[in-house]
């Protein structure tokens, strides 16, 4: 039987006893689940699109919205809600993120129409934000004893659900219809709810008040960004694009000037004067769209184009993530010996030599042409995305870390929006052939994400204080 939830104010909590053993390994199961869920929704979401375009009687570049508006709705409610739940609590913001997914997923399941997809796609993208900056500052540390070093949370788990993403989509496309995508969270969802009411525990709470004037600029700000590079993608007037833009830039500018004297502001500008710090984020940016670019296009192009099945298409996109799985680690320890800068830059061309390879892919592939060009692309992107992170949270002040990941994420989801939303434009102007032209886009932002990171070696090693 599991035990009562542990009181975090106790002096056995505060003295670093951690969670008993048994109960410890219930609330990493619960965090896993819900983790799993929110990763998994991201990727058969992109392989789904094209069967959602078909069956919903939209074009390509209006399903994109599927994954544009998710990703919309996670960069706005991000640092807000990281503010949350350190005032009201990381596992109250957790359980109820969760309920809210959950409950998003099934209106997924019965959307009628891409309207009625997107305002559910919005509700849950907000449990999605949960898994963002709580799992590196939240819930992942309070599944270890606090005595223990804080574990990584792309180490929990992170390579299997990372690779067995779209064969996963691919297992439940074989089975049935795209809304049973969306369907298979309500079991996972309740159970991982059930779980981690009784396993995890309270955290300490910050004393200052929320920041409301300061979360509603800051998702405004990020969210009006990401919508104006959506309008752009999608043809909207010039007058709207630049006006959503703009706007953005001004909240921007106004909530800079709120926090400028703030020791940890909610959208930590300050950090951006460390060279290293921004030159790492806009690397990450650009690495990020070229996924993005890849992940939206591809399937419209291996359904569509090349006339193949949402099955096929789920084990065609596997090698990229599996790949990038195995070269994780291995990034990683060239990192103790290589400069991030230098692995970065290599790693981002052999992604941009992947994708140029993909868009000129002939007209009628065999399996093993497709199979070793998405493998080119793991191996680029995996090679760059270790050192990377780790030169981005290395050149952070330690006091500092919180907002650093919170960045980290902020970057990672900006460059695959971007990427999304310029597939979206590639589709509108080329139709179903926009599919190679989008590959090659990203192969052009990983020759500008390749310059980035060579930048950094011009500007010292990155220093952490």
């Amino acid at each position: 039987m599991l035990d009562k939830p542990i009181d975090m104010t106790t002096p056995e909590r505060a003295a670093g006893d951690g969670l008993p053993a048994e109960r410890r390994r219930w609330a990493i199961a619960a965090i896993f689940i819900a983790v799993a869920m929110a990763t998994l929704d991201t990727a058969i979401a992109n392989i789904a699109l094209p069967a959602i375009a078909t069956d919903l009687h939209v074009s390509p570049a209006e399903a994109v919205w599927v994954v544009n508006v998710y990703q919309i709705a996670v960069v706005a409610t991000l640092l807000p809600l990281g503010a949350l739940g350190e005032i009201v609590g990381h596992q109250r913001i957790y359980l109820g993120g969760l309920v809210l997914f959950t409950l998003a997923s099934l209106g997924c399941a019965l959307a009628w129409s891409l309207p009625s997809l997107l305002v559910a796609r919005a509700a849950g993208a907000r449990r999605q934000r949960n898994h963002e900056r709580e799992y590196s500052a939240g819930p992942l540390h309070l599944s270890e004893p606090a005595a223990r070093p804080r574990p990584r949370p792309q180490r929990v788990g992170g390579g299997h659900r990372v690779y067995l993403r779209p064969t996963i989509a691919s297992a439940i496309l074989a089975l049935g219809p795209w809304p049973w995508l969306f369907a298979v969270n309500l079991p996972f969802g309740l159970l991982a709810f059930a779980i981690g009411a009784i396993t995890l525990p309270p955290t300490p709470r910050a004393t200052h008040p929320f920041d409301f004037p300061g979360a509603i600029l800051a998702a405004g700000c990020l969210g009006l960004f990401i919508i104006g590079i959506g309008s752009a993608a999608h043809e909207a007037p010039l007058l709207l694009v630049a006006s959503e833009l703009g706007a953005a830039i001004v909240l921007g500018l106004v909530l800079a000037s709120r926090h400028a004297e703030h020791p940890a502001p909610m959208l930590p500008i300050d950090l951006f004067r460390l060279p290293v710090f921004a030159l790492s984020a806009a690397t990450a940016v650009c690495s990020f769209a070229v996924q993005g670019l890849a992940f939206v296009s591809l399937p419209f192009y291996f359904e569509d184009v090349l006339q193949r099945s949402q099955v096929e298409t789920g084990f065609f996109m596997t090698p990229w993530p599996l790949v990038v799985a195995i070269m994780a680690p291995i990034g990683g320890r060239l990192s103790d010996r290589y400069s991030a800068g230098v692995l970065g830059s290599i790693g981002l061309v052999l992604l941009g030599a992947g994708m140029a390879l993909l868009a000129m892919l002939p007209a009628a592939p065999g399996v093993a042409s497709i199979v070793w060009r998405m493998a080119i692309c793991g191996v680029g992107f995996g090679l760059f995305q270790t050192p990377n992170m780790r030169a981005l949270m290395s050149s952070a002040p330690g006091h500092r870390s919180g907002s650093a990941s919170g960045i980290v994420a902020t970057a990672r989801l900006i460059g695959q929006t971007l990427g999304a939303a310029l597939a979206a434009l590639c589709f509108s102007l080329a139709g179903h052939d926009g599919a190679p032209l989008a590959l090659a886009l990203g192969a052009g932002f990983a020759g500008l994400g390749s310059v980035t990171s060579l930048l950094r070696l011009t500007v010292g090693p990155a220093r952490r204080t």
